[in-house]
This record gives C-alpha cells, sequence and structure tokens, in this order.
C-alpha cells in the first residue's frame, strides 16, 4: 500500500505530499499579489492622471448636489438646458457671495485678533516670568530671538514655496474650468451618459450592473445632502456659541467648521479644535472651556441624530473605516485624497451590497431613483430566527 502522505513512486505531482494549509496559503498569497500589483498599478494611473481624474471626481459631487434641482426644474416644465444654466448661475453666484463675505469678514476682524493676540502673549510671558517656570527675562528674549532667527533662515523656502504656488495659478484655473465643463454635461446630458457606459457591461449582467449603478449614485446623492447638512448644523451651532461667548472672528471660523465637516470625523475635530484655540487666546480659558463644550455636544448631535436620520440605508460605514478611508486618501492625494475618499467608499459600498443582494435581482432600474435618497440602498435581508427550521409543533386535527 502507498502512504496517503507521499507520492505514488514515479508520480511527478508534489500536490500529496504538500500540506492543505500550505497549498491554501500559497493560493491565496499570489492571489493577493495580483490584486496588490493591479491596486498598485491603478494608483500610479491615477496618481498620474491626477489632474484630470480630481477636478471629475469633484465634478461628480457637484453634480450629485445639484442634480435633483435640475431634475426638479426639468419636471415643472422648465427646458433641462435651462434648468442646467439657472441651477450654475444660482449655485456660483451664493458660493461667490459667501466666499467675499467671509473674505471680508476675515480681513476686517483681523486687526481686533491681533491686539487680542499680543496680550494674550503679554499675559503668557509675564506667567512665564513670576509662576512656576520663574523664567528670566533674558531666556524669553533669547527665545523670541530664536524664533525670529528661524523665520529669517527660513525666508528663501517661504519666498520660493510663495513662487511656485503662483506658478500653479494658471494649473488650478484650468482645473476648475475643467470642473465646470464637466460639471455641465453630467447635469445636461447625465442619463445618455450613463447608458453608453452601460454598454461596456456584458449584457447578461447588464441589468444587474445597471441597478447597482443607479444605487450608487443615490448613496452619493444622500451622502452629499446629509453631508451639507451636517456641515450647516455644526456651522450654525458652534458660530452661535462663539458668537454669544464673544469670539473673535466668529463668521470665519464658522465657515471653517462647515468646510471641515467635509471631512468627516478628522475635519470637524480640526475645526473644531481651531475655534476652541482661538477662543482661549482672545477670551481665555473658561470661555474657550464653554465652547469646548458647545463643540462636544454639537458633534454629538450631529454623530448619534443627524446622520443616521438623513443617511438611513445609504451609506452604511464603520467610523473604523471612515478614519482609515480619511488616513490613506490624505497619504495618496493630499487634502484632495481626504475629500474624495469616503464618498468613493460609500459608492463602492452601495455597489458591492446591491450586487450581493437577491433582492435586487428582480429589481427594475427604472425604480430606483437618485433623487430619493431615502430609500436608496437594497432592502435589508431578514434575520433568520434560530428556530425557523426547528419541527413545527403538531396541530390537532379538526373534530
Amino acid at each position: 500500500m502507498v502512504d496517503p502522505g507521499t507520492s505514488p513512486k514515479g508520480s511527478d505531482d508534489p500536490r500529496p505530499v504538500v500540506p492543505r494549509l500550505v497549498r491554501v496559503a500559497a493560493e491565496l498569497g499570489w492571489r493577493l499579489l495580483v490584486i496588490g500589483a493591479t491596486l498598485y498599478v491603478l494608483g500610479l494611473v491615477v496618481g498620474y492622471l491626477a489632474a484630470v481624474v480630481v477636478p471629475v471626481s469633484i465634478a461628480l459631487l457637484l453634480a450629485a448636489m445639484l442634480a435633483p434641482a435640475v431634475t426638479f426644474l426639468a419636471r415643472h416644465r422648465v427646458p433641462r438646458g435651462l434648468a442646467v444654466v439657472m441651477v450654475l448661475v444660482g449655485g456660483l453666484a451664493v458660493l461667490g457671495g459667501l466666499l467675499t463675505f467671509v473674505v471680508l469678514t476675515f480681513v476686517n476682524g483681523l486687526p481686533a485678533l491681533r491686539v487680542q493676540l499680543a496680550k494674550s502673549v503679554d499675559a503668557v510671558a509675564n506667567w512665564l516670568t513670576t509662576g512656576p517656570f520663574h523664567l528670566s527675562a533674558a531666556q524669553l528674549r533669547d527665545s523670541v530671538d530664536d524664533l525670529v532667527a528661524t523665520l529669517t533662515n527660513s525666508r528663501t523656502g517661504l519666498t520660493s514655496g510663495a513662487l511656485s504656488t503662483a506658478a500653479t495659478v494658471g494649473a488650478v484655473l484650468a482645473q476648475a474650468l475643467l470642473v465646470l465643463f464637466v460639471l455641465i454635461f453630467l447635469l445636461a446630458d447625465g442619463p445618455r451618459i450613463w447608458a453608453f457606459l452601460l454598454r461596456t457591461v456584458p449584457a447578461a449582467t447588464r441589468t444587474r450592473a445597471d441597478v447597482a449603478g443607479r444605487r450608487s449614485l443615490a448613496a452619493l446623492v444622500s451622502y452629499v445632502r446629509a453631508t451639507i447638512a451636517v456641515a450647516t448644523v455644526d456651522a450654525v451651532g458652534i458660530g452661535i456659541g462663539m458668537a454669544v461667548l464673544g469670539v473673535p472672528l466668529a463668521v470665519p471660523l464658522s465657515a471653517l467648521v462647515f468646510l471641515g465637516a467635509f471631512v468627516p470625523i478628522i475635519g470637524s475635530i480640526v475645526a473644531g479644535t481651531v475655534a476652541v484655540l482661538i477662543a482661549l487666546v482672545a477670551n481665555g480659558f473658561v470661555p474657550a472651556l464653554i465652547l469646548l463644550g458647545v463643540v462636544l455636544v454639537v458633534q454629538q448631535l450631529e454623530s448619534h441624530l443627524l446622520q443616521p436620520f438623513l443617511l438611513g440605508r445609504a451609506v452604511k460605514l464603520h467610523p473604523l473605516a471612515v478614519v482609515l478611508a480619511i488616513a490613506s486618501g490624505l497619504l495618496v492625494g493630499g487634502i484632495a485624497g481626504a475629500l474624495l475618499a469616503v464618498p468613493l467608499l460609500a459608492v463602492l459600498d452601495s455597489a458591492i451590497r446591491s450586487l450581493r443582494s437577491e433582492a435586487d435581482e428582480h429589481v427594475d432600474p427604472a425604480d430606483v431613483h437618485a433623487s430619493r435618497p431615502a430609500e436608496p440602498g437594497p432592502p435589508e435581508p431578514e434575520k433568520e430566527s434560530p428556530h425557523d427550521h426547528d419541527d413545527p409543533e403538531p396541530r390537532p386535527e379538526p373534530g
């Protein structure tokens, strides 16, 4: 008899002598290597085409935000082209007005903040000399001189950085025009563009791909709506707290909180920290502590009430997944990567859930509406009870 742990004499097949665990690990290993290499090549391609990929991604986010308004106007017998023009002009006017208001408020409030900062620096220096550290005036003066020397030595680097930034203004304007150009076509011909992309999918799976794509778009619309609502609530709530406490530059700081909310978790933490630090410098410890309480209450309201209510089934992402996605996006693509990481993760999550859902096999793509984010996800499978497969109790026969 042949030992089952050894290969037959004269056989070149090594599988019988290789443990099953080693074979499974080897097969998983080379598959993971292929997947990793594919992702690496895709990352290189995306990085090389970043000047195109980032504007197109931003245009998709803006289209998800503005498409419901275009659809609303089109349903009320407004020509679609005119509806696109009205929405774009109105959106640009609102955005330009907000930016102008924030910048002017920041410039007007900067002198008062500078005076308050000088007073705070004097108070800190006085505390360092009379407090527990008992630093001498000479030590403080030496520290200030070292700081000035550091700034002077880095002047060349700062100047070259400013020049390089000025040199990229043309590239930024070109990318902004690309965003506007892509956005116009997405709003005007979005359905036809999607139908053209579906032609590349095999006919046997085209319907499933159509449903998954519509689910992903609905998730993106829901994500953008919820993010805007959450950002507005954060900015208004924290802004009211800063205004009541008399924190300078309350409006620009509120705008910073609004923009920071578009990077979930991390953005709101950074913006809230900046607001608390400004309050600490300008108003003192107690107002800063009160503002910290306001920031924590608003963020708890956001995470436990607003986001679950607004997102619903659209985006189900664990906070750990969100943080890891933002960290990876920041590492790969900087600020743009951090901004786009979570929407991309939400789109992929919705598409995968749709493709795996048995309920979506029989869904008509026309029944999935991206403008109705209350129901963008596939129905959740019903959980079976542990007693579902038990034998039913015998019923007494009638009579």
